[in-house]
C-alpha cells in the first residue's frame, strides 16, 4: 500500500506533518481528517513533484478559464483569507485549494498559481497579474497593495466583504429585472400561439361572414398566416436583433449613447446610477484602507463602473485630483455624483477621517439602492399587469369583433 506524506492543521492553527498508508490520495485525506486534522497537503512519497496530486486540476487547461464567476472568486478568496490569516504559507494554501476546492476551475487556477510561484519565484500579486483576465485588475491591484503593506490578510478580508457585497447587489438587480423579463417573454409566447394556431383556425369562418374584417383582425390574421408559411423569418429577425444588441453593447462608441439614454429613463436611471455607485464606493473604500494612493484608488474603483457616461465623469474627476484638486470638489464638478456623497467625502477630507466617511457613504448608497429596488418592483408589477391586460384585450377584440358584427 502506498505511503503518503501529509501536512495538516491542528485546531486550525498548529501545523502538523506525518505519514499515512492509504490506497490513494483521496483515502489518505479522509484518514487524516479522521485524526481530527485539516489536511492542507497530501503527496505520494513515490512521486517527486510534491503537491502535484490535484484532484482533476491537471486535466484542466488554465488557458481555457477566461474568467471566474463571482461565486468562485468568493470561495477562492475566503479560503485564501482564512489560511493566510493563520500563518500558513501561500504555497501550502494553494496546495490545499488545488486538492480540496469543489470547483474544477479553482483547482486548476490554484495549480497554475502554485506552479508560477515555485518555478518563477513570483509573489502572489505577480502571478495573479499573469492571470488578470481571470481575476480582474481590481482584484490584482488590491492583492498587490496588501502584499506591499504587509497586511495581505486584512486586505483579503476587506476584499471578501467587497465580493460578497457585489454578489448581493447583483442578485438584487437581477431579481428586480427577472419579473418584467419573464412577463414579456410569456406575452411573446402567448401572442405567437394565438397568431399561429388560433387565428388561422377561424379563417374559413371569417371568410363565410361576407363582411370586411376589422383592421386589427386583418393584421392578426395576416401575421399568423405569414409566420406559419415563413416561420424562419422571425427566428432570423430575433437572432439579428440579439446580435445587433450584443455588438452595440460591446462597442464603446455605440454603447455610450445607450448608457446616456438609460440614465435619462425615469424608472431605470436611479437603479443603474446607485448600483454603479455602490460598487464604485465599495472598491474606493477598500483600496483607500489598503493604503493605495487616492488617484490609484479612483482608477481601480472606476473599473467597476458599467455605465460609460459615469465612467467618463469619474475619469475626468480623477484627472483633476491628479492635478491637485480635492476629491470632493472634483466629484462635485462631474455633476453625476449625488450631493450627499460629495458632502460626506468633503467632511472626511476636512476631518482626516476619509476612510470612515467612505464607509458611511457606502452604507448610505446601499440603503438608497435597496429603497430604489423596492420602489422599482412595486411600480413594475402594475405596469406588467396593464401590459398583459392590453395584449389580451387586443387579441380578444381582434378575434370576437367580426363575430359581434355578424350577429349585430
Amino acid at each position: 500500500m502506498p505511503t503518503f506524506s501529509y501536512t495538516a492543521l491542528k485546531n486550525n492553527k498548529d501545523i502538523v506533518k506525518g505519514k499515512v498508508d492509504a490506497p490513494d490520495a483521496r483515502a489518505a485525506r479522509e484518514a487524516v481528517k479522521r485524526m481530527g486534522l485539516l489536511p492542507t497537503k497530501i503527496s505520494d512519497d513515490s512521486i517527486a513533484d510534491r503537491g502535484a496530486q490535484s484532484s482533476g486540476a491537471k486535466n484542466i487547461s488554465v488557458n481555457k478559464i477566461s474568467s471566474f464567476s463571482l461565486k468562485d472568486k468568493i470561495e477562492f478568496t475566503q479560503t485564501l483569507q482564512i489560511l493566510t490569516s493563520t500563518g500558513i504559507p501561500i504555497i501550502e494554501t494553494l496546495v490545499f485549494l488545488e486538492n480540496n476546492a469543489e470547483s474544477k476551475g479553482i483547482r486548476a487556477i490554484a495549480h497554475e498559481l502554485r506552479r508560477n510561484i515555485i518555478t518563477g519565484g513570483l509573489t502572489l500579486a505577480e502571478t495573479l497579474e499573469r492571470h488578470r483576465k481571470v481575476f480582474g485588475r481590481v482584484y490584482v491591484g488590491l492583492v498587490k497593495a496588501g502584499e506591499d503593506s504587509g497586511e495581505l490578510d486584512k486586505t483579503l478580508t476587506r476584499m471578501l466583504e467587497l465580493l460578497r457585497k457585489q454578489d448581493d447587489i447583483k442578485s438584487k438587480v437581477i431579481g428586480a429585472l427577472v419579473y418584467p423579463i419573464f412577463v414579456i417573454l410569456l406575452a411573446c409566447v402567448v401572442v405567437t400561439v394565438m397568431l399561429v394556431f388560433v387565428f388561422p383556425a377561424f379563417k374559413d369562418m371569417f371568410d363565410n361572414l361576407g363582411r370586411e374584417l376589422p383592421l386589427m383582425t386583418q393584421i392578426c390574421m395576416s401575421l399568423g398566416l405569414f409566420i406559419r408559411k415563413f416561420w424562419f423569418v422571425p427566428i432570423v429577425f430575433i437572432t439579428f436583433i440579439v446580435l445587433a444588441i450584443k455588438h452595440i453593447l460591446s462597442n464603446d462608441v455605440t454603447k455610450r449613447p445607450v448608457d446616456a439614454f438609460f440614465l435619462k429613463t425615469p424608472l431605470l436611471s436611479d437603479l443603474l446610477r446607485f448600483a454603479n455607485y455602490s460598487n464604485f464606493l465599495a472598491v474606493l473604500q477598500v483600496a483607500y484602507e489598503a493604503g493605495i494612493p487616492i488617484v490609484d484608488c479612483l482608477y481601480l474603483a472606476n473599473m467597476t463602473l458599467d455605465n460609460l457616461v459615469l465612467k467618463d465623469a469619474i475619469f475626468q474627476a480623477t484627472a483633476k485630483v491628479q492635478q491637485g484638486t480635492h476629491l470632493s470638489v472634483a466629484l462635485r464638478a462631474s455633476n453625476q455624483i449625488p450631493s450627499m456623497m460629495t458632502f460626506m467625502i468633503a467632511t472626511g477630507e476636512q476631518s482626516g477621517r476619509l476612510g470612515e466617511l467612505l464607509h458611511h457613504c457606502t452604507t448610505f448608497i446601499d440603503q438608497k439602492l435597496d429603497a430604489i429596488i423596492d420602489k422599482f418592483t412595486k411600480l413594475v408589477e402594475p405596469a406588467m399587469l396593464i401590459f398583459i391586460g392590453g395584449i389580451v384585450l387586443f387579441l380578444a377584440l381582434s378575434l370576437y369583433m367580426p363575430l359581434f358584427a355578424a350577429y349585430g
